[in-house]
């Protein structure tokens, strides 16, 4: 029996299918507030029989800040999957995010480790440092004092040493650092988002180059690495390297939109951050763009997923098929 935390997310929601389409017996950690019909869309994707699929799913309504029920969880399952964790760019919600990523983190460690039970964390590539001169970032890759990067970055960073930290101690865990997920969801969070941004019409694009892997690459790694004999390590999940133009001009040409056509360079994207910070102030809401989210947009980043590859012989799904797919759910979605 597997245990799941943050089921209702994209990574979490492909997960259970993934466990379930294997015949696995799925209990999955919920909040009160979490919308479990995400889950449901997500079966009903990749299956006829996703009503079926969704009632044998075991619901446990709790948080993973409580640790006492982490420990029952972690006593009750010997496998536990851990991909819950909380991102923003805004400052306001900086020390929730920290609170989450790392506290969380910490009692799902401490408690797999006291029950003896094998631990799969989905960590990300923003907890890696960068690969040196024009190398790629690997699993060696990491943070120094000097590396500048998100709050975000910071807490999958501190959270992923506590893995190390209960590894030493004894835990069986392995853990993987995906870059930029690509797949259907809740079209309003996360990486899925880009899809509805470029649907409503998007100008702009930034001189930026990122990593990017489809969820179900993600998802499939995670159950053969529960399966596998692997433990103490870590892997990088990265399918491929695109410019941030050529990304959002597929998946427009996926969307029958106008790709982006103006390049939003470090001076004007240092302008729109903080043209965004004074309405945020001022509306009192979310800034939809930060300068962190503006520093990353502007910076070219490359990955290297050759120690999965190598290890389980695995070949990841072509980015262009990913947002083909994705496209093709989204305008299924949403007329």
């Amino acid at each position: 029996m597997a245990f799941i935390t943050g089921a209702s997310g994209l990574l979490g929601s492909h997960l259970v299918f993934t466990l379930l389409n294997n015949g696995e017996d799925v209990f999955a950690l919920k909040r009160k507030s979490s919308n479990t019909d995400i889950v449901k869309e997500c079966l009903r994707i990749y299956s006829k029989n996703y009503i079926e699929l969704f009632e044998r799913i075991n619901w446990v309504e709790g948080d993973i800040l409580d640790f006492y029920l982490m420990d029952e969880m972690a006593k009750q399952h010997k496998e536990i999957y851990h991909t819950a964790a909380f991102v923003s760019f805004n400052k306001e919600y900086h020390s929730k995010m920290l609170d989450i990523n790392i506290q969380g983190t910490v009692n799902i460690a401490n408690a797999c480790n006291k029950h003896n039970s094998r631990l799969v964390y989905a960590s990300s590539i923003a907890s890696l440092g960068r690969g040196l001169t024009n190398d790629s970032t690997t699993e060696n890759d990491y943070r120094d004092s000097s590396f500048k990067s998100s709050v975000y970055s910071k807490s999958k960073f501190l959270a992923e040493m506590e893995i190390w930290r209960a590894i030493a101690e004894g835990l069986d865990a392995v853990m993987v650092n995906p870059s930029v997920i690509i797949g259907p969801g809740d079209w309003n969070k996360s990486s899925t988002q880009l899809f509805k941004t470029v649907n409503n019409g998007l100008k702009f694009y930034t001189d930026g180059t990122n990593g990017y892997v489809d969820v179900r690459d993600v998802a499939n790694i995670m159950f053969k690495l529960m399966k596998s004999s692997i433990t103490a390590e870590r892997y990088v999940l990265s399918s491929e390297d695109i410019t941030y133009k050529d990304l959002f001009s597929n998946i427009a040409m996926e969307l029958d939109k106008r790709p982006p056509f103006i390049l939003a360079n470090r001076v004007l994207s240092g302008m729109a951050w903080r043209a965004m910070s004074v309405v945020s102030f001022i509306t009192s809401s979310t800034p939809l763009i930060t300068k962190e989210t503006s520093n990353s947009a502007n910076s070219h980043y490359s990955y290297s997923s050759k120690k999965i590859i190598e290890e389980l012989d695995y070949k990841f799904i072509p980015i262009a098929e990913s947002i083909k797919h994705t496209a093709r759910i989204f305008k299924s979605q949403n007329n």
